[in-house]
């Protein structure tokens, strides 16, 4: 079917703070076989990266406590080999070129099919 070989187990910290779309996400991600540990704020996912190491940081950019830009930041400065992937309706305005997003994080604008989710998150772990 598709040829992308993963890491056993890989791990996603999920950031969202819309509670039904993080739902699906969590959802659509466990089914395709990722350990997800999912927050509705940023902060609250940091505080989750310092405790243990993550594959993917899979987040929203507009977020309270803590956006994504900033999340992103710390979580590549806590381990900057994992990956990022920002989920956004405002990609345009959110990653320009003075934003402060790791330069290899990827984007994938609101509104997705969660089937095109699961590939991307598979390019980009596989990658």
């Amino acid at each position: 079917m598709n040829d992308i070989i993963l890491p056993d187990h890989c791990k996603i910290l999920l950031a969202e703070d819309d509670n039904d779309m993080r739902r699906f996400l969590t959802k659509a991600l466990q089914n395709a076989g990722f350990e997800v540990s999912s927050f509705d704020n940023g902060l609250a996912a940091y505080n989750r990266l310092r405790e243990e190491p993550f594959e993917l940081l899979l987040t929203d950019i507009v977020m309270p406590e803590m956006d994504g830009i900033e999340l992103a930041k710390r979580a590549t400065e806590l381990d900057p080999d994992i990956k990022v992937m920002f989920i956004t309706g405002f990609a345009a305005v959110a990653l320009n070129s003075d934003s402060q997003a790791p330069k290899q994080a990827k984007v994938l604008s609101k509104p997705f099919h969660l089937r095109d989710l699961v590939n991307e998150v598979q390019r980009l772990l596989a990658a």
